[in-house]
């Protein structure tokens, strides 16, 4: 969620609401006035994976390793300071929030095709300012923070209502993130990543106590003012003329730098002006339009409440609902064991993707970075629709509805030409293996060593590479998920070449030995918008597999699927131009002999399941332009 122009608002026009604090000092503090209890920072994860994907390349699909040591950097600040982090990540996306959500992505597929543009005008990554953060971030994040010993948790229901709860019930030092509703949710002090120093952990703390004290508000007033401005759950399109009302009724004496500065404070004074009124939240419905859906307006205001909280802006009738309810769907799974096994390890931060199709039936993915104007190569979203239908087939079973349809999941995926007025409905495919499709409850709870090959062999037949299971089976798994990923991509994209499927392997094999610093340090002579656009594919490639992995009982330890142990965009990107450009095995493996062989183990195994498929990988002597 988020309030347009609050932050700005607070920051130049208010400036008793925000002021610089110094975070060691305030964890102090904290110690002395709860003996016992460490000083706790809740994480808006979401919020802050701008601000802590600190390498300079991001254009050629991610500098894992860096992006490894910008966290562990991060972790270590606050571990200096006696400071505990709690990451909280978005685990779903409400059906309230939807609108948004799609007016962002197609938003931001308008941002990439300039991106794209400027890659193919200048062959060059853009500066800053066009700076798109990598696909997948967020999955890999988690396991980053795991991997590094921090706490995840993965939300139920929308991510900044599960922070601002967190927080409070557990007497946290803050919130740490970038999102204007922590201004108004009722609860612990809110911290902004944006300003924040690491060096000293000096940042900006924003007070609501003093924002009401500016606006004339109470806190519980906070809630109103953010949905009569517009927000995720109330369109602005919504209450603009009532808005341009507010600002011709309560002309401000104060000079605002801007319109919608003008506009907070006329909306405010009017929320004051009715505080005392017998008719309440009715006066508010009065002077909105006839038709606004006045229930819209109590939700939004309900959206705020954090467990035990009441608004003098509810209604009686939404009262009754109880101010602790939040949204659900019901789960389209019946078997209760299998859901409360799925939901301990969304809310771990496992796998959300599983969790979503398994209890709610629906599943989303945002944008990529991928060039619509490439007809070569499909949109993600669909090269890897097959690979999602059998792990539907997985985790819904293959029993046939009454049309003798199989089961359907509600799909909000991202590609050109899919507006996103509604989900796709995509139906379950059953795995053509002996034995058929194996159900979840046996791959999840089920033990010993035929269970594990079969997790293996099943998770396999999701990407069409089961035919060589016995090989992948006696390579390292980071080597063996490579070969998975890549043999399924070649069936998928006819255009893959010999030169794609060699770049891939090549720096698969040689990242193990690279050190995050020598990896920064590669240079590049160009940029080349295929390469780009393949090294996303690849990347939710490795997203999927890690659904499958989940949905198959974990046959793949997920550490050996995190793109810092099988994937470097720019060493690809590297290796991508010189197998273009005709470099021998030796020059792509960098002389090693151990990693020659290796190579040629790996393209063997790649190149003869394809062609047992009738898909023989060619040389395709494509020039890349300089």
């Amino acid at each position: 969620m988020g309030i347009k122009g609050l932050l700005g608002f607070v920051q130049n026009s208010c400036p008793d609401v925000c002021h610089k604090v110094n975070l060691p000092s305030l964890a102090s503090k904290h110690r002395s006035s709860y003996p016992g209890c460490t000083p706790t920072i809740v994480v808006d994860a979401m919020g802050c994976l701008r601000s802590w994907y600190t390498p300079h390349d991001w254009i050629h699909g991610g500098q894992w390793k860096e992006y490894l040591c910008s966290l562990h950097k991060f972790i270590a600040a606050f571990q200096a300071a006696g400071i505990r982090l709690v990451f909280i990540f978005d685990g779903v996306i409400e059906q309230k929030k939807r609108e948004e959500w799609v007016k962002r992505r197609l938003r931001d597929n308008f941002e990439i095709s300039k991106i794209f543009n400027y890659i193919k005008t200048n062959k060059q990554q853009p500066g800053r300012n066009m700076f798109f953060i990598p696909s997948g971030i967020a999955t890999f994040t988690r396991f980053a923070l795991k991997t590094l010993g921090q706490e995840v948790i993965c939300s139920g229901v929308e991510a900044d209502y599960e922070v601002a709860a967190y927080g409070l019930q557990n007497n946290c030092l803050g919130i740490l993130g970038e999102d204007s509703d922590y201004l108004i949710f009722n609860t612990v002090p809110y911290f902004s990543i944006n300003k924040l120093n690491l060096d000293n952990l000096v940042t900006l703390m924003y007070s609501r106590e003093n924002l009401c004290r500016a606006l004339g508000l109470r806190i519980s007033d906070l809630p109103l003012l953010s949905c009569l401005l517009g927000n995720d759950i109330v369109p602005e399109r919504m209450v603009e003329g009532f808005q341009r009302n507010c600002t011709a009724m309560y002309k401000s004496q104060y000079a605002y730098p801007n319109r919608r500065a003008q506009v907070i404070q006329a909306v405010a004074n009017f929320i004051a002006s009715i505080q005392s009124s017998p008719y309440g939240i009715n006066e508010v419905e009065r002077r909105l339009p006839h038709w606004f859906d006045s229930i819209l307006l109590q939700k939004g205001v309900q959206s705020y409440l954090l467990p035990h909280q009441t608004s003098p802006w509810l209604s009686e009738k939404l009262m009754c609902r109880g101010a602790d309810s939040k949204e659900t769907e019901a789960s389209v799974c019946p078997d209760k064991e299998i859901v409360q096994i799925v939901l301990d390890h969304h809310y771990k931060g496992d796998n959300t993707m599983i969790c979503n199709v398994l209890c709610y039936g629906v599943t989303y993915c945002s944008n990529t970075l991928e060039d619509e104007c490439d007809q070569e190569i499909p949109a993600q979203a669909l090269v890897y629709k097959l690979a999602r239908q059998h792990i539907y087939a997985i985790l819904l079973g293959t029993e046939k509805d009454s049309l003798c349809n199989f089961p359907v999941v509600r799909e909000w995926y991202v590609y050109p030409g899919n507006q996103l007025h509604q989900p796709d409905l995509v139906q379950a495919v059953p795995l053509s293996t002996p034995g058929g499709t194996p159900s979840v409850r046996r791959l999840l709870l089920e033990e010993g060593p035929d269970t594990q090959r079969l997790r293996f062999h099943t998770i396999l037949a999701c990407f069409q590479a089961d035919s060589c299971t016995e090989k992948l089976s006696n390579l390292k798994p980071p080597h063996a998920a490579t070969c998975c990923l890549l043999i399924y991509l070649a069936l998928q994209v006819h255009s893959l070449a010999l030169e794609d499927v060699e770049a891939f392997l090549s720096q698969a094999l040689c990242i193990a030995g690279k050190s995050a610093e020598q990896l920064k340090c590669l240079q590049l002579p160009m940029v080349d918008s295929r390469a780009v656009h393949l090294a996303f594919v690849y990347l939710r490639g490795l997203v999927t597999l890690q659904g499958a992995n989940s949905a198959c009982g974990y046959p793949f330890n997920m550490m050996d699927l995190m793109p810092w142990n099988t994937f470097d965009g720019k060493l690809f990107h590297q290796k991508y131009l010189q197998s273009y450009q005709g470099s021998s095995v030796k020059e792509l493996m960098e002389g090693n002999e151990s990693l020659i062989s290796q190579f040629k183990k790996l393209k063997t195994i790649v190149c003869e399941t394809c062609t047992a498929q009738k898909r023989t990988l060619q040389s395709w002597k494509r020039k890349v332009d300089r």
